[in-house]
């Protein structure tokens, strides 16, 4: 089985006009979400073997954030693929993910998450899909399973989307 993780970078500041995209970092409340979320995956044992973060600096402070919850941070590499917000590249970088990696954590951004995430998933546990269907906010987690052992085996519809995580929605209890 391999496990991919989508964790969409938290609310960025748009408080600067002018301001090139790529250099936009976090507004207050990405800066509180992104560790809860961090906390959230350590916690619920979604440690990854690998990260691939974009190089945008909201999604590099998203992960810098996340990352302190795990006792042992995982392997990060920054990646300006991610960047271009391209699912078909996403696929690709996903793809090409060695055989020793068996959980995968991509840092990045919608809409090419949230449109990666709806292919991906041929079915999901419980609500998660019509979840999806709705929204990908921002410092979401998606989490979708595949029942193979090979990365370059991943293609639509062939994984199931275990669940789809927000920070409001664990602000609810969910």
């Amino acid at each position: 089985m391999r496990r991919l993780i989508l964790l969409r970078h938290a609310k960025s500041d748009w408080s600067l006009p002018g301001q090139r995209d790529q250099d936009r970092v976090l507004a207050k409340r990405g800066r509180e979400s992104a560790p809860k979320m961090g906390a959230y995956m350590a916690g619920h044992g979604l440690r990854p073997d690998l990260v691939i973060c974009s190089t945008a600096a909201r999604a590099r402070e998203t992960w810098e954030l996340a990352a302190p919850a795990f006792a042992k941070p995982p392997r990060t590499v920054f990646d300006e693929r991610v960047y271009a917000n391209n699912p078909e590249i996403l696929l690709d970088i996903i793809r090409a993910t060695k055989a020793g990696v068996q959980v995968l954590l991509l840092v990045g951004h919608n809409p090419s998450f949230h449109v990666l995430a709806e292919s991906l998933s041929a079915s999901s546990h419980g609500d998660a899909r019509q979840q999806l269907r709705e929204k990908f906010p921002t410092a979401g987690v998606a989490v979708i399973d595949f029942p193979f052992d090979a990365w370059d085996r991943v293609h639509a519809r062939a994984g199931r989307l275990d669940r789809l995580v927000t920070p409001r929605s664990l602000e609810a209890g969910d």
